[in-house]
């Protein structure tokens, strides 16, 4: 598997965005980011769309995005072909969405879960294989 991920965040993520990038770098992952880096205000869906193109093109092999709540960034990468994007605020929900959801791209708050937890999603997140079998055909159903 590629050791690829694309990270993005708006205004209020841009801080975690740095954070995270240092510390997936550190666990040997290549990182491509696609900004924002300042505290100025931007329109999340400019990341959100830049994260997905890198996916779903296979630049990178999975996608993180950052905004306050990871709402906005979730509802925007879903609207990608191809992309499954999932909010998680615990271990389970990382976890459970790449091994029954294969999502692709992790969506992160950083007004709702403090930093460290973002790094402990963001590994579970990434450690974790997708199980297959009855799951697949439940995504399929997903890009119909």
């Amino acid at each position: 598997m590629s050791k690829t991920i694309a990270i993005g965040a708006d205004h209020a993520g841009y801080l975690y965005k740095a954070r995270l990038i240092e510390h997936l770098k550190s666990k040997g992952f290549e990182v491509v980011n696609v900004g924002t880096d300042a505290a100025d205000s931007v329109d999340y869906p400019v990341f959100a769309d830049k994260v997905c193109d890198c996916v779903a093109s296979g630049k990178a092999a999975f996608g993180i995005l950052i905004c306050g709540t990871g709402i906005g960034m979730s509802m925007s990468s879903n609207k990608h072909k191809g992309i499954r994007a999932a909010l998680c605020t615990d271990l389970v929900m990382a976890e459970y969405t790449r091994l029954h959801n294969n999502a692709n791209v992790l969506c992160l708050g950083a007004r709702i879960i403090a930093c460290e937890m973002a790094e402990m999603i963001a590994d579970k997140f990434l450690e974790t294989e997708f199980e297959g079998g009855r799951h697949q055909r439940r995504i399929d159903l997903f890009d119909r």
